[in-house]
């Protein structure tokens, strides 16, 4: 398996294309023209301030009430409708896409590959991030211990949360949307752990982070700070939509 510094870029292009492929027929993807023209219109909205490689970016919703976000090569990002709709405003979102977005910019998804043993990173991202397991990959990722393929390090998470911020604000969009995000869940997790815990096995989460996040956001001026956006009609007219569908649909068991 090659390094991840020695992958070309069509390389990771050709990589994620494979993989999202699978993803798109093991996960329940939201089809709504409306919810995905507005995930798209904001995560290229971030993309296009910080990626320096012309990619092209996909971003899509999954119908999951699990709390969760994850990126795959080549500019594949997806966010789960149970993580946006315990979002309250636009900048939360943002934030999670500009993280995600940042796991790409840095490469840290192609590192993964290096990880990649018997099993699509599709099908392995399917499992361990939505809990939608099936037949082989359910047993191959349970005696790899859950969530090992998918996991960033703490390293890795932190770097993308630094570039988080900075897309953010190069996007004209509060960053403070980054640790707010973080303490939702961070209390979600005291109340409803069940909801978040496929999250939290991909994301090393603590409190250490929303200090990072915050004394990173401190080194901006009052002045650049509060000219940016934090919410808007646009995603409030969004996330409601959301949350009119029908109710997502459990978890398919494996086989």
């Amino acid at each position: 398996m090659l390094a991840g510094c020695g992958v070309s870029q069509q390389q990771e292009v050709e990589i994620g294309a494979s993989n999202a492929a699978q993803i798109d027929t093991m996960l329940p993807l939201i089809r709504d023209a409306a919810i995905n023209s507005y995930i798209n219109t904001l995560g290229n909205r971030l993309a296009r301030v910080t990626d320096t490689r012309n990619l092209t970016w996909h971003f899509a919703v999954v119908d999951s009430k699990e709390v969760n976000a994850f990126a795959i090569p080549g500019g594949w990002i997806y966010v789960n409708r149970g993580l946006i709709e315990r979002a309250q405003n636009m900048s939360q979102v943002a934030g999670v896409l500009g993280h995600e977005i940042g796991h790409v910019t840095l490469r840290h998804s192609v590192e993964q590959m290096q990880q990649q043993q018997t099993v699509g990173m599709g099908e392995v991202l399917a499992c361990t991030l939505t809990k939608v397991c099936q037949g082989a990959t359910a047993a191959a990722v349970d005696v790899a211990n859950s969530a090992v393929f998918a996991r960033f390090s703490r390293q890795d998470e932190a770097e993308a949360d630094g570039e988080g911020v900075k897309t953010t604000v190069k996007a004209g969009i509060d960053p403070h949307g980054i640790p707010e995000m973080f303490r939702i869940l961070l209390e979600e997790r005291k109340n409803n752990p069940s909801a978040v815990d496929a999250f939290f096995a991909s994301h090393p989460l603590e409190e250490d982070r929303i200090q990072a996040t915050n004394d990173q956001i401190a080194q901006y001026s009052a002045d650049k700070l509060n000219g940016l956006t934090k919410d808007s009609p646009d995603f409030q007219a969004f996330r409601s939509r959301l949350q009119s569908l029908p109710p997502s649909p459990p978890p398919r068991k494996g086989t």
